[in-house]
């Protein structure tokens, strides 16, 4: 037969330590149901918030290289798009050459179509010269060369290597530009002080219009074909943009499935939890009146 004692209530002792445990764990769904974790801190599991956190840095670090993708990706962009109009451009030049060296046009429509040939050329060279993105213009003299991050760890680059375009390079000599502004012929016989066309076309013959036209055949192929090679250089960069984006939602993922808290389980235990810690605080009442059945003792 258990011992009847006012000094010590067992029954209480357990019903409170039950009660405590109860209150305990419903902090512990509180808290997951705040925070949306179940690892919120080393101290609720301190090896997968380790490699929560390992994983976290890596995830971060795939920032760093996605800025670096889109800088290069914004670099070959730009010399895409300086592209389409330097070939736009050689096509009309093309078109002023091929009728210019028509011997059938006199010598003053000739002269017109070198003047509106030359106005070209110095377009296409202003082109070149604003061609940038970020102090970077892969097709001037000058190299600028690009080399983007493609990994966390730094060792994967994604390089696009300069290709000089300028109209110095591309007419082989022949046809020599700055970007600035664009002057026009003379009016008079000196048409060849105009440094971009040497010998004026007004031959009467329609030779010097044709070599031009030779010039610009050359330099049609040579920068479709540098622009072939930007072309590829982007898709590397786009494909390694979208490698980088999965692995990061994998990684975002995976770091999800280790500490976020499953809600919908969290609420289910937070209204059992409730129920609990309302049956403990009955539990406990009961337990402390069962001292005064003693006082019946003593009547």
């Amino acid at each position: 037969m258990a011992m009847n004692s006012i000094n010590t209530n067992a029954a209480a002792m357990i019903a409170l330590q039950n009660l405590s445990a109860t209150q305990n764990q419903l902090g512990v769904v509180q808290n997951r149901i705040d925070t949306g974790l179940k690892i919120a801190s080393a101290k609720d599991n301190g090896a997968i918030w380790a490699i929560a956190q390992t994983e976290k840095a890596q995830a971060s670090s795939l920032d760093a290289v996605s800025n670096s993708l889109n800088n290069g990706k914004s670099v070959l962009d730009t010399t895409l798009q300086a592209g389409t109009q330097l070939t736009d451009i050689l096509n009309q030049m093309r078109q002023k050459a091929l009728a210019a060296s028509d011997a059938g046009i006199d010598d003053a429509s000739r002269t017109q179509y070198e003047t509106e040939f030359v106005k070209l050329g110095q377009s296409y060279a202003n082109v070149v010269a604003s061609s940038s993105f970020n102090g970077v213009n892969l097709i001037d003299a000058s190299s600028g060369n690009i080399s983007a991050i493609g990994s966390a760890d730094g060792t994967i680059k994604v390089t696009s290597s300069h290709v000089n375009l300028n109209a110095n390079a591309v007419f082989a000599g022949g046809l020599t530009m700055t970007p600035g502004t664009v002057v026009a012929p003379a009016t008079t016989a000196s048409v060849d002080q105009v440094s971009a066309v040497p010998v004026p076309w007004a031959d009467g013959t329609g030779a010097t219009a044709a070599a031009a036209l030779a010039l610009v055949d050359t330099a049609i192929k040579q920068v479709t074909q540098g622009l072939s090679s930007f072309g590829v250089d982007s898709k590397a960069v786009d494909n390694q943009l979208t490698l980088v984006g999965k692995l990061q939602d994998s990684l975002n993922t995976g770091i999800g499935n280790l500490v976020d808290a499953n809600l919908a389980q969290e609420s289910a235990s937070l209204q059992a939890l409730q129920t609990k810690q309302q049956l403990g605080v009955q539990a406990l009442s009961i337990a402390n009146q069962s001292t005064s059945v003693l006082l019946g003792l003593f009547k």
